[in-house]
């Protein structure tokens, strides 16, 4: 079997000092956006603590640096059998030995950056918030994007598994906080920056968010790297192929299970209540009947997503503010929140979860595309091949999700359909590609400082700016009267 020069052991090339990836792993999102992992990191006696995800050191991510050119082919070796591990390892300088992955931090940083633009500025200009159902805006690339670097982060961070059961409780435990930490922040115990009253009625608090979301996406996707991979040796593609070919299997059969229950399940006819606006009527809330008796739709009113949600949830769970609110036959102020028209559908105003359980399970999938694309900065040394091995498979899921779309299963955020996780994976991983060359190789830092430290500190801007945490405490500062407080000085209204 012809072995391949370029590969190396499941390890990135270091220097004399091994640097492992290991220990904690933290994660972290935003109510309409996302953010992630994290994982600790010990270079022989330092102990120094990385997070490879939301905040970090300002050590260097295990990226080998071969030559003054950034593109030249790396010295050549055998791989991955134990005793070629040290004797056959490129000569490294010192200053290179245990790198910092810069670009993904960039990335996020550029993601969370632009998590914060769509979020403030998306009632001001429309055509960048949320498509209001099929389609795609820049807002709703945020939350893929985010759920990417989570799948690249699990993969430096399990690159070694001294023990996978001590590895899955701690997957356990993370997993827990972060729903915990998305319960607090999006299941309705902050009521945001207009009202001074806090706390949440159990009856009525929602239990899936864009942090319960990654909770789950990054639960499997840990799940998968600890337990679905096969043997270290890898000294060729098709070893490497064979190694985490039980991942692909774990990706396919989620695609296909969502597809199943989306276009198999019957979806029956339905009903909701909205409480009435006037103080009389307060006991007699507004009944509207919705009519489906159908398979397979994918319009607003009887998709199997929110049928699932509905059943198991309960219909009082879910998000009371659903994005179809802004479409034209909901608002006349289209695609804007607005007004009904006076001929609006029945379902215009039913409660619907963004993150249902169902449009959760193609979240997966776009984390194991973003673990794939972590394993070749594992395996493969060379900057062309990286680069290679992430532009080919991007392009084609972007050819991917075009067919898809031409052929009626339609781009669309909310139910996250096979053609959106396709179209949003394969533009992460085009730009993590350029971010890559453009950081990494070519080491064009300085125009990306600030990027680089909103990617480090990605949790503590999420906190304050996107769960509207820092606004609910500056509100709690008045004088007299709750009105005049410090958000009414700046102009903002409450």
């Amino acid at each position: 079997m012809a072995i391949r020069k370029d590969m190396g052991n499941y390890e990135p090339i270091k220097g004399a000092d091994d640097c492992d990836l290991v220990n904690e792993t933290a994660i972290l999102i935003n109510p309409d956006s996302v953010t992630l992992v994290s994982v600790s990191k010990h270079c022989n006696q330092s102990d120094e603590d990385v997070e490879m995800a939301l905040r970090g050191s300002h050590s260097r991510s295990p990226l080998p640096i071969h030559n003054a050119n950034p593109l030249t082919t790396p010295v050549s070796s055998k791989i991955d059998e134990p005793q070629f591990s040290s004797s056959v390892r490129p000569i490294l300088r010192s200053s290179d030995q245990c790198h910092r992955l810069v670009s993904l931090d960039v990335f996020r940083g550029i993601t969370v950056a632009l998590m914060i633009v769509v979020d403030y500025a998306g009632g001001v200009m429309p055509a960048i918030n949320h498509s209001p159902w099929d389609g795609l805006t820049l807002a709703d690339l945020v939350m893929p994007f985010f759920l990417f670097i989570v799948g690249v982060s699990l993969a430096l961070a399990y690159k070694k598994i001294p023990s996978r059961g001590i590895a899955t409780q701690k997957a356990v435990l993370r997993t827990l906080k972060l729903l915990f930490l998305g319960l607090f922040l999006q299941g309705g115990f902050l009521h945001g920056v207009n009202n001074l009253t806090y706390g949440v009625d159990i009856q009525q608090i929602r239990w899936m968010g864009i942090l319960q979301r990654i909770a789950i996406a990054y639960f499997l996707a840990a799940l998968c790297e600890i337990w679905l991979k096969g043997s270290d040796y890898v000294n060729s593609e098709t070893a490497l192929r064979r190694k985490y070919q039980l991942q692909l299997v774990a990706a396919v059969v989620l695609t296909m299970l969502y597809l199943a229950l989306s276009y198999g399940l019957y979806v029956p006819d339905w009903e909701y209540q909205v409480p009435s606006l006037t103080t009389s009527d307060v006991a007699s809330p507004k009944i509207f009947s919705v009519k489906c008796g159908t398979r397979g739709d994918t319009g607003p009113a009887c998709n199997a997503v929110g049928m699932i949600d509905r059943k198991i949830f309960g219909i009082q769970h879910l998000y009371k503010r659903p994005i179809y609110a802004r479409t034209e036959q909901c608002s006349i102020n289209a695609p804007d929140y607005g007004p009904l028209p006076p001929d609006a559908p029945s379902w215009c105003q039913a409660p619907f979860d963004p993150e249902g359980l169902l449009s959760t399970v193609m979240a997966v999938v776009t984390c194991l595309v973003g673990l794939h694309y972590g394993h070749i900065i594992v395996h493969f040394k060379d900057h062309r091949d990286r680069m290679l091995h992430w532009i080919i498979p991007s392009s084609c899921l972007i050819v991917l999700a075009i067919g898809l779309d031409f052929l009626g299963m339609h781009i669309n955020k909310v139910l996250y359909t096979v053609s959106y996780m396709s179209v949003t994976a394969g533009a992460a991983g085009l730009l993590f590609t350029g971010i890559y060359l453009m950081v990494d190789v070519y080491s064009w830092r300085r125009m990306n400082v600030v990027m680089e430290w909103m990617g480090k500190h990605a949790l503590v801007i999420y906190v304050l700016a996107a769960c509207n945490v820092l606004p609910v405490i500056l509100q709690g500062f008045y004088l007299g009267q709750p009105q005049n407080n410090i958000l009414r000085l700046i102009g903002v209204p409450s």
